[in-house]
């Protein structure tokens, strides 16, 4: 089925929206965050321990599921879902973020994008056609036009040419798009030109998507740039679709863009944080590997329900990371997730009460009032 976006409420002080997004797997509460599982698993982490942290949708990463094991193995394991047991909604990228994380700009044609193998060195070239097919095959809930995501800085001239070029390759995608039990998004780009992101947005909306993605963003702009990118973009797109800023996982991030009307977010942060020891409270973010953690006997968050701070303190978890052991990068990933999806039930409960800006402002205040 085609996933449907429910607008319950929109925020009386902000452009914040409160909705739910009707799939193949259930319905599910917005704002959202959704871990990322690249090759099709949240690192670490088993598909039990990810539902555990309450996730709406999870996201895996075409590019590399084409590299290995391959979409055809994954076609004839029965799909994604039975691939990786997972029963949830998931999401998968085009691959358009390798084009601004792996190519040069001599490797992006109007054809596609000529790539080598992060793996054997092979070869490959990745056209929207291919990267719609390799999707339809993977078989998740919401696949994601093949776009060219352009790095910060950059010249207006080049961003130009750049949506015209995304907008091709939308339509491309689009037309061979065959996947009944899939929803297709269109990408919105445009840097930080309004002009721009009003155009990308008005095309792609004539083409009909069944949601909108806003991409550009976490490519190294500044964090006001951002801001202005997230509001030239949701300003112009419809209200009955949803609204997913992709790659975005920062926590102030999350919260300044609901406002300005974001309804999902990604990130491979979470994890990656975790991986160097780092974990998130509603006091900040610390560093487990500080010495003053060395005896210290208390959750990671004592405000946190999730299955590290109900079983282990700072003194173990900082043991095993400095041990180097693979289960305090599985405890930190957990909290983390967790700490994110619990941020976002948060902002969905002051959006209901319309008090999302002064909810900002505690935050800013709990995040940033103390040294790390």
């Amino acid at each position: 089925m085609k996933i449907k976006y429910n607008l319950l409420h929109e925020e009386k002080n902000t452009s914040a929206r409160l909705g739910t997004i009707e799939t193949n797997y259930g319905t599910y509460e917005t704002p959202m965050f959704m871990p990322v599982g690249t090759q099709a698993t949240v690192k670490t982490l088993s598909p039990e321990e990810v539902k555990a942290c309450k996730p709406g949708i999870i996201l895996a990463n075409t590019y590399h599921l084409w590299l290995r094991p391959g979409e055809d193995v994954v076609d004839h394991a029965g799909g994604l879902h039975k691939f990786m047991n997972w029963d949830g909604p998931i999401l998968t990228d085009s691959g358009g973020f390798q084009v601004f994380s792996l190519a040069k700009p001599k490797d992006i044609t109007e054809e596609g994008v000529h790539f080598k193998s992060i793996y054997n060195g092979d070869e490959l070239l990745l056209t929207p056609e291919k990267s719609i097919e390799i999707q339809n095959k993977l078989d998740s809930d919401i696949a994601m036009s093949f776009d060219e995501c352009v790095g910060f800085p950059h010249t207006r001239e080049y961003i130009e040419e750049s949506v015209e070029r995304t907008l091709r390759w939308a339509a491309r995608g689009k037309k061979v798009f065959n996947n009944p039990r899939q929803s297709l998004f269109g990408i919105v780009q445009g840097a930080e030109f309004e002009d721009l992101r009003k155009h990308c947005v008005e095309e792609l909306v004539k083409m009909d998507f069944d949601g909108y993605s806003i991409g550009g963003t976490a490519v190294g702009e500044p964090k006001d740039v951002q801001y202005k990118q997230v509001e030239y973009s949701c300003k112009y797109l419809p209200k009955d679709k949803v609204r997913y800023l992709m790659g975005v996982g920062d926590p102030i991030d999350i919260v300044e863009n609901v406002i300005r009307g974001v309804d999902i977010f990604d990130c491979v942060a979470p994890t990656r944080l975790a991986r160097h020891g780092h974990f998130h409270t509603m006091h900040g973010k610390f560093n487990i590997k500080n010495a003053k953690y060395k005896e210290d006997f208390t959750p990671l968050d004592d405000e946190c329900d999730c299955y590290a701070c109900k079983n282990y303190t700072k003194a173990y978890i900082r043991h095993l990371i400095r041990a180097e052991e693979t289960f305090g990068q599985r405890l930190l990933s957990i909290h983390n997730i967790r700490f994110l999806i619990r941020l976002t039930e948060e902002i969905r409960e002051a959006i209901k009460e319309d008090r999302l800006l002064e909810y900002r402002d505690e935050f800013i205040k709990k995040y940033y009032g103390e040294s790390k």
